[in-house]
């Protein structure tokens, strides 16, 4: 997939003991604890440079950017799966989005660690730089009209998640390259933003695998 700017293409969830039950809580106390490296983590984020050295050092970078997901228990499993499909980076804005809290990292179970989590500032900024240094944006949507496995995902790429319940905002939105949507064959109307993520991420490496 060439890098050209294609403009605004609509492509687009029987009863223990009391000490077999304290047994059990003590052991999942510590398996929590064992992934959490300080209180709320913000140590663990990166900042807007180390996209620099990411995208220096990739040839075909796989990303993916979260627009104000604010569910800790959905990023910690994104990042569990992000580690799993070998995601380079997790970009999120800093506003109106979950950090790396403790509960994030207990969920991710050591691989808020692993993966780059990139707090930035303006997020249609960093996804313009995105697009100038040849990484195609594709977004979740139900207003596109290409569905997931109609598309190819073995260039540079970001996959762009839109926030529980309200999706992507307009603006990320509109610097999207290609929106693609999932197929859907109940009544549900769509999936958890952690499972259409890991979705996609593993169509992705599929794909790469081929």
């Amino acid at each position: 997939m060439a890098r050209t700017r294609r403009g605004q293409e609509k492509n687009g969830f029987e009863k223990r003991s009391d000490a077999a039950d304290s047994a059990a809580g003590s052991q999942h106390e510590a398996r929590d604890n064992r992934h959490v490296r300080g209180k709320g983590g913000g140590g663990l984020a990166r900042g807007e440079e180390a996209l620099d050295e990411i995208l220096s050092s990739q040839q075909t970078p796989l990303l993916v950017i979260l627009d104000c997901v604010q569910d800790p228990h959905n990023l910690g499993a994104i990042l569990r799966t992000a580690d799993g499909a070998g995601v380079h980076a997790v970009i999120a804005p800093k506003d109106k989005s979950v950090g790396l809290t403790e509960t994030v990292q207990r969920v991710a179970v050591g691989a808020a660690e692993t993966v780059p989590f990139i707090r930035v500032t303006n997020l249609s900024r960093t996804m313009k730089r995105l697009k100038k240094e040849g990484v195609w944006l594709i977004g979740t949507s139900d207003a596109a009209t290409q569905n997931l496995y109609q598309s190819d995902l073995t260039a540079p790429c970001a996959i762009v998640m839109g926030a529980e319940g309200d999706g992507m905002r307009r603006l990320t939105e509109e610097n999207c390259d290609l929106l693609i949507t999932l197929p859907m064959a109940g009544e549900v109307p769509c999936l958890n933003v952690s499972v259409a993520t890991a979705v996609c991420l593993y169509e992705a490496v599929r794909q790469r695998m081929a």
